[in-house]
């Protein structure tokens, strides 16, 4: 489906603990993490039939992003942001989904390091 055509849904500022990080020290705990997720999808008909079941759930979408996240254990952060993207394409009507994940405090003297990917349903 051409780009045109798509529109957005975004889930801003999604927060979630995971294990996460490379470091024996960094796999202790749980970590914060900030996700922000843009679903791309053909929102006309939904919007024309005021109807739930003709969109993507959004709410439904996050409850697997965060039951998944709260559950998992990755060592970088493209792996956790991938896995994500994944979870938001297993909607029909999701064509790509851009992620992106911050891990706060990765680096010292920065308050973040966020990574973005963007996968397509012919990429899955």
């Amino acid at each position: 489906m051409a780009d045109l055509h798509l529109d957005r849904i975004y889930i801003r500022d999604l927060l979630v603990r995971c294990v996460i990080g490379a470091s024996e020290e960094e796999r202790r705990e749980k970590q914060d993490i900030n996700v922000n997720i843009t679903l791309h999808a053909d929102l006309r008909t939904a919007a024309k039939t005021d109807c739930l079941e003709d969109t993507v759930d959004y709410a439904e979408v996050k409850k697997k992003i965060v039951a998944m996240v709260e559950q998992s254990s990755f060592h970088l952060v493209e792996a956790l942001a991938d896995r994500v993207a994944d979870v938001c394409l297993e909607d029909p009507r999701v064509y790509r989904a851009v992620v992106s994940v911050a891990k706060p405090g990765a680096l010292r003297f920065a308050r973040t390091v966020e990574i973005e990917i963007t996968r397509d349903r012919l990429d899955t």
